[in-house]
C-alpha cells in the first residue's frame, strides 16, 4: 500500500508560536573567481508538532562586527506562525525511491519537498535530477548520508521535519544562511524561509589559476562571517577559474552562482555553487544590499541587526581596608 503525505499538495498549518534563538557558527569553503584583494575587503506515520519559522523586525548596521566566542548576540526575532505539519512517512518499499522511480510515491514525495521549502522541479511522478538534487539539499540539512536517494531513513526523516530554522538569529527578515558543514543555503523572505538549495563551496585547497589568466595562486576557501550583496550579473560571467552563471558577488570575488556541478562536498575555488536551474531565480531573489550570512567558518557571523555584545571588564582584587 502507499501512503501518501496529507502535505502533497503543498498544504499547511500553523502552529503555536515558539521562540527560536540560534547561534550560528561554522566553516564556508572557496569560489571560481577569487581575487588577493578579497582578504582585505572582509573585516512509519510520525506524530508530533509542526515547525515554525522566525519572521523578524528589520535592523540596520553598516559594518560586521565580531564578537567573543560563546556569546550570544543581544536580539530577540519576533516569531509568526509559519509551520508545516508531520506527514505520514512515504512507502518507498524496502530500499526507497531513487533515480528512476515513478508514480504516486514520487508524487508524494515531490509534494512534501516543496512544503518543506526544497524544488524538487515539475510535479510529474518522475524521478530526476532535479528531484535528487531536492533529495540532497534535505538530506545536507538535517545531516544524513548526501545520496540524493529517498532511502527509508530519509524518508521517515522527511515525514517528521517541520520547515528550516534560522541559523543566525537576527532581526533582518530578508537575508541568505550559507552553511559550509552542511553545505546548504537557506533563503528568507519577509521573516518566512522561502527556499533551501544545496550548494558546494571551497575545498580548502590551494590553487593556481592558467599561466595565460595571470597565474595567480590562493587557497579556496569561503569565509564565514556577515556579508551583503555588493553587486551581481545577470548571465555568464567567465573569470580566470572558470564560468560564474548569474553571479551575486558579497566578498570581492567570491558569489552566489549557478553552476552545472554540485556535489555532496565542497568542490569551488571559493564561491557558492548553486544548480544551475536555481542561477535565475537566485539572481532575482537577492537585492544588493541583503544580508548574507556565512556560518561554519573560522568568523562566526554577527547579525548586522544586532549589537555585539561588550566583555567584561577583568576583575580586580581590593585588597580590606585597614581597621
Amino acid at each position: 500500500m502507499t501512503a501518501i503525505t496529507s502535505a502533497a499538495g503543498g498544504t499547511s498549518s500553523s502552529f503555536p508560536r515558539l521562540l527560536c534563538i540560534l547561534l550560528a557558527g561554522g566553516t564556508l569553503l572557496g569560489c571560481a573567481e577569487r581575487n588577493a584583494t578579497a582578504a582585505a575587503a572582509s573585516g512509519g506515520r510520525v506524530s508530533g508538532a509542526g515547525g515554525v519559522a522566525a519572521r523578524t523586525v528589520s535592523g540596520e548596521a553598516t559594518t560586521p562586527a565580531t564578537r567573543p566566542a560563546g556569546t550570544a548576540p543581544t536580539i530577540a526575532p519576533v516569531i509568526v506562525e509559519d509551520g508545516v505539519a508531520p506527514a505520514e512517512v512515504i512507502d518507498g518499499g524496502p530500499k526507497g525511491l531513487a533515480t528512476g522511480s515513478k508514480g504516486a510515491p514520487v508524487v508524494a514525495l515531490e509534494g512534501r519537498l516543496a512544503a518543506l521549502r526544497f524544488n524538487p522541479g515539475k510535479a510529474d511522478g518522475a524521478y530526476d535530477a532535479q528531484l535528487a538534487m531536492a533529495v540532497m539539499a534535505f538530506q545536507k540539512q538535517q545531516d544524513l548520508p548526501r545520496t540524493g536517494r529517498a532511502d527509508p531513513a530519509t524518508l521517515a526523516k522527511l515525514a517528521a521535519s517541520p520547515l528550516g530554522i534560522p541559523m543566525v538569529a537576527t532581526t533582518e527578515p530578508t537575508r541568505v544562511e550559507i552553511d559550509l558543514k552542511r553545505q546548504m543555503a537557506q533563503f528568507w523572505k519577509d521573516g518566512r524561509l522561502t527556499k533551501v538549495l544545496a550548494v558546494s563551496t571551497g575545498n580548502g585547497r590551494p590553487y593556481c589559476a592558467p599561466k595565460d589568466k595571470g597565474g595567480a595562486c590562493d587557497v579556496a576557501i569561503t569565509p564565514g562571517g556577515s556579508y551583503r550583496a555588493d553587486r551581481k550579473i545577470q548571465g555568464l560571467r567567465v573569470s580566470p577559474l572558470g564560468s560564474l552563471y548569474d553571479p551575486v558577488y558579497f566578498f570581492g570575488g567570491i558569489a552566489i552562482h549557478g553552476s552545472p556541478s554540485i556535489p555532496a562536498t565542497p568542490a569551488s575555488h571559493g564561491c557558492v555553487r548553486v544548480p544551475m536551474w536555481e542561477s535565475g531565480w537566485v539572481h532575482g531573489a537577492i537585492s544588493i544590499g541583503d544580508p548574507i550570512y556565512v556560518v561554519g567558518g573560522k568568523t562566526a557571523p554577527v547579525p548586522f541587526g544586532a549589537t555585539a555584545p561588550v566583555e567584561a571588564p577583568d576583575e580586580v582584587a581590593t585588597p580590606p581596608v585597614a581597621a
